[in-house]
């Protein structure tokens, strides 16, 4: 006989809530009452980018906010962008007693291999309330063209064709 489960995602996502408190439990504990600020906020963190592409230009939108101007590197080497930055944990003077830090803290870098059709001497970057542009124009090459297409009758091609071949 055979059976079938519901697949259910909240519980799914319920378990796997529990096992990250625990490990979060565990980690605690291995660090007993001196566990370190920058342990607990400071993860792998990647800001989430948007690719759009058009017939004139490639453009990358990253999300960065909260990171100053001056804490964000945009570098291009061959066909490969970079962009690496920090968001830094705020201090403040008085201690403040955690409850849930969800907030990604810490160094990232980016990096994007770009097609031979980026016209690498024109790639521009703007940052402006927490997002960072950067703009990737094609060649003219790699534009799109039209190509005019003739209405004729087809003995007037053929009558063409021939006469190339004579």
């Amino acid at each position: 006989m055979t059976l079938f489960n519901r697949w259910e995602p909240s519980r799914e996502l319920s378990a796997m809530q529990n096992r990250i408190n625990h490990m979060n439990r565990l980690f605690r504990e291995s660090y007993g009452s001196e566990v370190p600020e920058e342990a607990l906020t400071t993860t792998t963190y990647a800001p989430p980018v948007d690719i759009y592409e058009d017939e004139h230009n490639i453009l990358l939108k990253l999300e960065v906010p909260g990171i100053d101007e001056k804490d964000i590197d945009v570098r291009m080497e061959n066909t490969t962008l970079t962009v690496h930055g920090e968001r830094k944990m705020e201090k403040e003077e008085k201690e403040e007693n955690f409850r849930r830090v969800e907030r990604q803290y810490g160094e990232f870098t980016r990096s994007f291999t770009l097609p031979s059709t980026v016209n690498l001497a024109q790639v521009s970057a703007h940052y402006d309330k927490g997002v960072l542009k950067i703009s990737l124009p094609k060649k003219a090459e790699a534009k799109p063209q039209q190509i005019k297409v003739t209405v004729g009758t087809g003995k007037a091609l053929e009558a063409k064709v021939m006469t190339k071949a004579a």
